[in-house]
């Protein structure tokens, strides 16, 4: 009885020790931690490891793509589609005219189109020595090319001189109707791909391009200028037309016939500007146009008839003078470097 009475005593005792309590709570989670501690300090130091190992891997990672991008385009001269895609994403220099940079991009743009076309609608193989004579001829060319656009970018940001996106929407909008690369979105895409491996973006680009160019020159030629404002205010004075494109107009296979253009004009010429052939199929017959600046220079434009859908017309038109010209106070002035001579 007694041993019972011990043993019970013993039992209540130990269900007394194991009841869960704060104080035992407590000392079971810190045995628990303290046996787990010793792994922590390993962890965290792979952990650390870790990230010090793919920190440098990127780095290294990335000092060799701009070291192999560097090297491509300006010792080798890479023309590669990979090359172009990377110009498109980090602005690699090809000049610098004073403060601006002249991009590698644009330049890799002239190249690549020119080689679409030609290879694709002229079957030309730059891989033959003929082929290689031209290729490295245009390559000069584009590089000047570029160069030139920048000297423009330069006098239009010093004349204030801008390109609205409504202004190349219009000249798009142009070209579809008289349908000269398709008539609509869908055709146009197509065949600017077809034809110069461009999107419509693209296309919009060198649209900017050329009317910014337009419109510097038309500021800086301030004669060729002044003579179409002059003649325009005479044939409004009632001055004869044809009388005045014989004196005034300098497109020497017209204007000993009064200005009058030797065919018949429809929207498919591609013989007069897109800007021409908009204004002339807006005219009625017997108007006279305001000046038009059609790139190379000035053009004042009558309505003669209509016949049929196709336009009998006349113009007087004023050249502009070479933009080398004009460029060349600008190169003198405004520090420049080429990084790469082709």
């Amino acid at each position: 009885m007694m041993r019972k009475l011990k043993f019970r005593k013993k039992q209540d005792k130990e269900k007394l020790d194991n009841r869960i309590t704060n104080d035992n709570l407590v000392q079971h989670r810190e045995e628990v931690i303290s046996s787990a501690r010793k792994y922590k300090y390993p962890l965290r130091q792979s952990k650390h490891r870790l990230v010090v190992i793919s920190m440098a891997i990127f780095i290294l990672a990335v000092i060799s793509f701009f070291t192999y991008s560097m090297l491509a385009l300006y010792k080798f001269k890479s023309e590669s589609k990979f090359v172009y895609q990377v110009t498109k994403i980090i602005p690699f220099p090809l000049a610098r005219i004073g403060s601006d940079f002249v991009s590698y991009e644009s330049y890799l743009f002239e190249i690549n189109w020119y080689k679409h076309y030609y290879e694709s609608q002229q079957n030309v193989d730059f891989s033959s020595d003929s082929g290689k004579g031209q290729l490295d001829d245009y390559r000069k060319r584009a590089e000047q090319k570029v160069i030139n656009d920048g000297y423009v970018k330069k006098l239009a940001e010093e004349k204030g001189i801008k390109v609205l996106d409504k202004e190349v929407d219009q000249e798009v909008e142009i070209y579809k109707s008289q349908n000269r690369l398709g008539a609509n979105d869908d055709q146009l895409r197509t065949v600017l791909n077809d034809y110069y491996g461009w999107s419509i973006d693209d296309f919009r680009g060198t649209l900017k391009q050329k009317l910014l160019t337009q419109k510097v020159v038309a500021e800086l030629d301030k004669e060729t200028r002044q003579k179409a404002e002059d003649t325009l205010a005479q044939i409004k004075a009632g001055q004869d037309f044809a009388e005045l494109a014989k004196k005034t107009s300098e497109d020497p296979s017209t204007s000993k016939s009064g200005g009058e253009i030797g065919v018949l004009i429809d929207k498919d010429n591609i013989d007069l500007s897109p800007s021409t052939i908009d204004v002339l199929f807006k005219l009625k017959s017997g108007e006279v146009s305001d000046i038009i600046n059609v790139g190379y220079g000035l053009e004042i434009v009558k309505k003669l008839e209509e016949v049929d859908g196709k336009i009998r017309a006349a113009h007087i038109i004023f050249n502009f003078e070479n933009i080398n010209e004009y460029l060349g106070e600008i190169k003198d002035r405004v520090d420049t470097r080429t990084y790469v001579n082709f």
